[in-house]
């Protein structure tokens, strides 16, 4: 069980403000008359004293508090020009912003849980214990912004007045992170008092990028105080590991979820999309997946779009479940964004009217950005994450360069997409009718099935597997990726996974609005069926007929054929709606071999998260319950009709 405020709490231990008069004092001294008199409108003396912790510690030059003005925006947008974080490009309100180049993505090997003695974390993270990470922080952090300007912002995450909301300060050296915290979070300057008072927390975040240098990498760290929610990092440049909003304060919500309000409440790195049916009708889906898997691109296949990477959910008075979205734009991953698969994002990246902060792409001569896959002529020659690039370079292993790293990243508010729903500033969130969890398979599961039921759909999320992708440096192969959420839980991943069976199963969830929990697969290959290609068993854009069968089946509008792994559907239904959603002819071939249960490989699949489950301390019974039924199904189907078996044998059945 997590203990709050248990031990030494760091940033007031090294900050040493023990009085208001010293904490007015080191105010007066922080800043010109504008900021203090700002400040002093926050009447929080525990906000307050948080922000006067971190000017103690870090020693800023100056401190500019943001109110979120269009005066306080264009300030940051010119200071991050001025610090030469991010430069200009050819249309207007677009700038680059390039990472070290030895850091593109979250550095796992540095990120580590404060602990505490006899405190359990998750096996999948790394901890250290206060009294050294004490130390650390003050070694590395003690006046670490000296000669700097720190800006101080108040957020929330998630819509004002929303239960499930969280207040956070995101206090930074570095105009890039404030710029983009202002696309892609709520400024509520106005309002932070009030959202505190009634919520009774706030998240708080310090950062300071250092002196910007390789060298300084091997002592780069993020650390996560979950006993304070505190997050700390320096010497870092990639948002994963600087904009402490984003996944620092969404393993606080992790804890909040599983410790305060256990099945009642979530906190997932999931999308949220609303899918038109008949009649005009929105039914709305949040879906995880893992951070490089496909979450935007399924986000934007819906109609009515809400958020692209988490998700807070929790269950109404009416029985429903209920979502809203942390964020309010968009850190998509820009590898392999078209215009044939997306479109709508696209249309703001190449035409002007959309403030958009680039990362890590390759910028012409001409201050044009271009990526890997964006279905355009590459320039022969540029400037991108690694420096100087010209067409046909290797690297020292004798590699080629491409134009952009897998993990370039473009950033701009939700508001720009056209099928932005106003549904995302609602307080009351979307109801959620659906749910899907997926990862990178290519040659296991099929495109779609759901879930028997709710604990097999807790199994369902438990047992995400995937390929590793470029968002994690030092992470390779395949994987398990539990609830895609696994790097961002706490605490014992047998707590997290009893607090979504508790959810999922809790009688104050109407029985007419259940959400269908279901898998979703777009990743398989021909290879994988008998071809001899790795290119994907259909397009991208078929995910959105995959969850317009899913918001029918909601309504109990489409058939499904039974099978071990739960619900897959009739071919019938998927040919109209192909035709009806996309006007695309779906073969009934491509179907079966879509669709088709490879036993082996899911078996193998099973005894791969059976096995590894075993080694983890208190899971639930419930989920080995669930995978040996699907493994006794399956070895009973495979003696009957073989090894690989075809939907229309299953539906005969």
């Amino acid at each position: 069980m997590l203990k709050k405020n248990v031990g030494p709490d760091i940033a007031e231990t090294l900050g040493k403000i023990d009085s208001t008069d010293k904490m007015d004092e080191l105010f007066k001294q922080s800043m010109d008359d504008t900021q203090l008199t700002r400040l002093k409108t926050i009447k929080n003396q525990k906000v307050q004293k948080r922000i006067a912790d971190a000017i103690a510690v870090c020693r800023p030059a100056t401190v500019f508090v943001n109110t979120g003005s269009s005066e306080d925006r264009q300030f940051i947008r010119n200071l991050a020009l001025e610090n030469k974080e991010e430069a200009p490009l050819a249309m207007e309100n677009h700038t680059i912003h390039y990472d070290l180049a030895k850091e593109q993505g979250r550095i796992v090997d540095r990120t580590f849980y404060i602990t505490d003695p006899h405190e359990e974390i998750s096996t999948l993270a790394n901890r250290m214990e206060r009294d050294q990470a004490l130390v650390d922080i003050e070694t590395h952090m003690g006046g670490i912004m000296e000669n700097k300007t720190m800006i101080v912002g108040f957020y929330m995450r998630g819509p004002v007045g929303a239960p499930a909301s969280n207040p956070a300060l995101e206090i930074t050296s570095s105009a890039y992170v404030s710029h983009s915290a202002e696309i892609l979070y709520r400024n509520a300057f106005h309002g932070f008092d009030r959202e505190v008072e009634k919520l009774g927390h706030f998240f708080t975040n310090i950062h300071s990028e250092g002196q910007n240098r390789t060298e300084d990498l091997p002592n780069a760290r993020v650390f996560m105080d979950r006993s304070y929610r505190t997050t700390y990092s320096f010497n870092c440049t990639y948002a994963g590991n600087t904009l402490l909003l984003k996944k620092g304060n969404h393993r606080f919500a992790v804890d909040k979820a599983v410790y305060e309000n256990r099945g009642k409440e979530l906190s997932e790195h999931m999308f949220i999309t609303g899918i038109k049916g008949p009649q005009g009708r929105v039914t709305w889906c949040a879906g995880a997946a893992p951070s490089g898997c496909g979450k935007t691109t399924t986000a934007m296949a819906g109609d009515c779009f809400v958020g692209d990477d988490l998700a807070q959910m929790w269950i109404a008075g009416d029985g429903s479940v209920r979502s809203i979205n942390p964020e309010c734009g968009i850190f998509g991953i820009l590898q392999d964004v078209n215009w044939e698969g997306d479109p709508q994002l696209m249309e703001n990246l190449r035409k002007p009217g959309t403030e958009v902060i680039w990362t890590n792409v390759l910028v012409d001569e001409n201050k044009k950005p271009h990526w890997v896959g964006n279905g355009e002529a590459a320039p022969e020659k540029g400037f991108n994450f690694q420096g100087e690039w010209h067409l046909g370079m290797t690297d020292s292993d004798g590699k080629t360069v491409p134009i952009s790293h897998p993990n370039a990243r473009c950033t701009l508010a939700a508001t720009a997409l056209d099928n932005y729903s106003p549904e995302s500033e609602n307080p009351d969130g979307v109801e959620t009718r659906m749910i899907t969890y997926s990862g990178r398979d290519s040659d296991t599961m099929p495109p779609v099935w759901v879930a028997k039921n709710d604990e097999h759909g807790v199994a369902l999320g438990a047992c995400i597997v995937s390929a590793a992708t470029a968002t994690e440096l030092g992470v390779t192969g395949v994987r398990r990726a539990p609830w895609a959420n696994a790097a961002f839980i706490p605490g014992a991943l047998g707590d997290y996974m009893d607090a979504q069976f508790k959810f999922f199963s809790n009688p104050a969830i109407a029985p007419d609005k259940k959400p269908v929990m279901a898998g979703l697969n777009y990743f398989l290959t021909h290879e994988a069926r008998g071809g001899d290609s790795k290119k994907l068993l259909g397009e991208k854009r078929d995910v959105k007929v995959w969850l317009s069968w899913l918001e029918r089946y909601a309504h109990r509008e489409v058939k499904r054929i039974e099978t071990p792994i739960g619900h897959i559907p009739l071919y019938e239904d998927l040919k109209l709606l192909f035709m009806e959603v996309i006007g695309k002819e779906y073969p009934r071939e491509l179907y079966v071999k879509q669709f088709s249960l490879h036993i082996d490989n899911i078996i193998k699949r099973l005894d791969f998260q059976i096995d590894a489950y075993s080694n983890e301390t208190n899971i639930p019974d419930t989920l080995f319950k669930v995978l040996h039924a699907q493994k006794k199904e399956l070895v009973l189907l495979k003696e009957k009709q073989g090894a690989v078996v075809s939907p229309e044998t299953m539906a005969a059945d």
